[in-house]
């Protein structure tokens, strides 16, 4: 059992950054994908970034590519979400989650979940 809170979330301008961050409890984290996914009000919830147990492997979707960065780390339990050059389309809850299998992408492989932090852009 994984427990996820995430942190970090607030109002920023357009072009702004904010760094995120998820705690993990649990003495496995290390043998977990996490992964970060968004959900914006009327829409569904999509992925965002996941990172791999060790950290080598990184992957993004194309709209925060170049513009946010995944990071982990293991000895304290916790992945990092680095927003730079924000837009007020990257508005929504912003959720972590953890994976013990190998889809970085699909978020029903994802068994964890934290409760959401807020990430507001405005213009």
């Amino acid at each position: 059992q994984v427990q996820l809170v995430e942190s970090g979330g607030g109002l920023v301008q357009a072009g702004g950054s904010l760094r995120l961050s998820c705690a993990a409890s649990g003495r496995t984290f290390s043998s977990y994908i996490m992964g970060w996914f968004r959900q914006a009000p009327g829409k569904e919830r999509e992925f965002v970034a996941a990172i791999s147990w060790s950290g080598f492997s990184t992957y993004y979707a194309d709209s925060v590519k170049g513009r946010f960065t995944i990071s982990r780390d293991n000895a304290k339990n916790t992945v990092y979400l680095q927003m730079n050059s924000l837009k007020p389309e990257d508005t929504a809850v912003y959720f972590c989650a953890a994976s013990s299998r190998g889809d970085y992408f699909n978020l029903a492989e994802f068994d964890y979940w934290g409760q959401g932090t807020q990430v507001t852009v405005s213009s």
